[in-house]
């Protein structure tokens, strides 16, 4: 139970974080479009887009603080793998005017039908993946 409790307090903080996001700023929490905001100097809301990245990379830190331990990741990929990957999510997430955080968590929410299709193709895609990589001998 207890194991499940960092999951599920992270899941409630992230649709907190996304839904004072769109109360407070009008603007959808999508990764993808706050990274490009950043990368693109979008000088309207850069010093936003800042702030909701190093907040996102201070969750580590507020976590250590909490619990007095660094969060648990486990990564089994190489880092090749890894590599391919990521450009394969920064590409598809171009193709799909969006990303996981954008479409699955504020766009759901929003019953926006783009972000069902593209949610229910993200899902399919990694179901067939991991289904290759496993049955298929890919490491």
């Amino acid at each position: 139970m207890q194991a499940y409790l960092a999951a599920t307090a992270g899941g409630a903080l992230i649709g907190l974080s996304a839904s004072l996001l769109m109360l407070l700023n009008g603007r959808i929490a999508g990764i993808s479009g706050i990274v490009g905001g950043i990368l693109g100097r979008n000088s309207e809301r850069f010093g936003q887009d800042i702030a909701f990245v190093a907040g996102l990379l201070l969750g580590p830190l507020v976590y250590f603080l909490l619990f007095g331990r660094e969060p648990l990741v486990q990564i089994s990929a190489a880092w090749p793998v890894l590599v391919v990957a990521g450009l394969l999510v920064g590409f598809g997430t171009r193709m799909g005017s969006g990303c996981t955080s954008g479409h699955g968590i504020a766009g759901l929410a929003r019953l926006s039908p783009r972000s069902l299709a593209a949610v229910s193709i993200f899902l399919g895609t990694a179901i067939l993946i991991v289904l290759a990589m496993r049955f298929g001998g890919w490491r």
